[in-house]
């Protein structure tokens, strides 16, 4: 710590010396010609040509990466967000005045150059600079040169750090801006349009989670960040719209892991007269056109694990799976606390405030999501888990449902839509009044408050919706599974930590 101390009084000694040059250590801006990559690659090209082409002079700018002096040269490696260059200072060409003031630079420190581009012996493709100009002056020490920036929380806390000192960091940021980009493209070929909704909300619905409440001083009224897109897409396939999509953040008050974070990315999408079948086919022509765009072939590699995301993806009863991975047929057990029992049985700590719907969802968790390695479909889950879906055709006590896992995770969530409001506002009755009992009856505080019914919705769903598919992809699962990171924290670019 003191010697972090020590070299910050030093930058700041020569912050106060290049201001007494009369220099502005901070300019407003600078004109930068090229990229170090554009730079690169015209001079390989001039270098390439038949014909003797005058080099031309070109302004450069970036982060000073490392700092060789030798004698009267000096050598300076900048970075900018396309790549990295070398810079060449002769004392004979520049003169004793700028070269002394080289002395003032310090790694770290972002730099201004022009110059014309040679090849120096070793064949590095330089600039030979004639005029040299200070853009920002660091004044803490970057990470060791050769170690980079290695302590993962510090990382995560400090992201411009990571991606000033470690290369790898940067492209998986440009990764996840090209896959939601892909994306976007695929769906509006489609014929989907991009909307937004509101993210404060009086009712936040869509989806069972805890919430995160402000209140709104001119209005005098509590509302919530959103926990789903769902209700207010919705309305629009009600308004007349027929294709709609979002991609936008969700809030939900909960845990955090390194598959969750409490505000992530979500795509909800609806398409009127589908159903979940064709939601199905979406998905899989969608995540492998995606990763064709992105990474050129449809195998991945995720978690040491060979991925072949070719369609058809393997399509498997959830009520079925369940029972060959644990032995339980939950159709056996309609009420919570025989089917508690049953998990006890197993050896399971089952928490005694969890409904029905919930303890199959462990068992999903526990039993078989972990082996869902390569692209499956989960499909018909129990009415209780899914208030908003449509009750399967030949069985009324499921509904028209699936998840699709890869890697075994989540990576998507879709239904066949309920569009009976009268069966619509039943369900959310029971679903609050299954809630406001576990308020009434909690033990240690950590169930989500009874949710309040989305009245203004169900007037909407009241002027009819047509048969309606609907899909919710987490963005940022996608992205870990592109990128071959198994934590949520390495694509997000500021997650949330606790505040030291």
């Amino acid at each position: 710590m003191a010697r972090l101390k020590h070299i910050a009084q030093q930058r700041l000694e020569k912050l106060d010396r290049i201001r007494g040059r009369g220099i502005n250590p901070y300019p407003h801006s600078y004109y930068r010609s090229h990229t170090t990559q554009e730079a690169v690659t015209i001079f390989e090209q001039l270098e390439a040509s038949p014909q003797t082409i005058p080099h031309p002079e070109l302004s450069l700018a970036g982060r000073v990466t490392a700092i060789r002096f030798m004698g009267k040269l000096a050598f300076f490696d900048i970075r900018d967000s396309s790549g990295k260059i070398q810079l060449y200072f002769s004392h004979a060409l520049l003169g004793n005045e700028i070269y002394e003031f080289l002395q003032n630079i310090d790694i770290g420190d972002i730099v201004g150059a022009k110059g014309k581009l040679f090849r120096t012996r070793t064949g590095e493709i330089t600039l030979e600079v004639t005029d040299f100009t200070i853009l920002s002056k660091s004044l803490q020490p970057l990470p060791e040169k050769w170690h980079g920036l290695v302590d993962v929380e510090k990382r995560y806390r400090q992201r411009y750090l990571d991606l000033i000192s470690n290369e790898e960091a940067k492209p998986i940021f440009r990764l996840r801006s090209r896959i939601i980009s892909v994306l976007r493209l695929f769906l509006d070929g489609r014929g989907f349009i991009e909307v937004e909704t509101p993210v404060l909300q009086p009712v936040a619905g869509g989806a069972l989670a805890r919430r995160f409440k402000t209140h709104h001083q001119a209005l005098d009224q509590d509302l919530y960040l959103r926990i789903a897109l769902e209700l207010y897409l919705k309305r629009l396939i009600i308004g007349g719209f027929d294709k709609v999509y979002e991609v936008g953040r969700v809030f939900r008050n909960e845990g955090v892991s390194t598959r969750h974070n409490p505000e992530f990315t979500m795509l909800e999408l609806y398409e009127a007269y589908a159903d979940y079948n064709d939601m199905m086919n979406l998905v899989e022509d969608m995540v492998c056109h995606i990763a064709r765009e992105i990474i050129g072939e449809v195998k991945i590699k995720f978690n040491n694990e060979l991925i072949d995301l070719a369609p058809p993806w393997q399509r498997l009863s959830l009520r079925e799976t369940i029972k060959e991975r644990c032995g339980i047929d939950f159709e056996d057990y309609p009420e919570a606390n025989s089917l508690r029992k049953r998990m006890e049985q197993l050896g399971l700590e089952v928490d005694p405030k969890k409904d029905r719907g919930r303890l199959v969802d462990e068992l999903i968790s526990t039993f078989v999501e972990p082996s869902l390695i390569q692209p499956t479909f989960l499909l018909d889950y129990p009415v209780e888990m899914s208030p908003l879906a449509k009750r399967k055709r030949d069985n009324d006590r499921l509904v028209e449902r699936f998840e699709a896992f890869i890697g075994g995770m989540e990576i998507a969530n879709a239904f066949t839509e309920l569009n009976d409001p009268v069966e619509q506002r039943e369900r959310f009755h029971q679903q609050r009044e299954t809630q406001s009992n576990k308020v009434r009856t909690k033990l240690g505080g950590d169930e989500p408050e009874a949710e309040a019914i989305d009245d203004d919705f169900l007037q909407a769903l009241e002027y009819g919706m047509p048969p309606t598919g609907g899909l919710g992809v987490g963005i940022d699962r996608l992205v870990m599974l592109m990128a071959d990171k198994p934590s949520i924290r390495e694509i997000i670019l500021f997650p949330q930590l606790k505040v030291k």
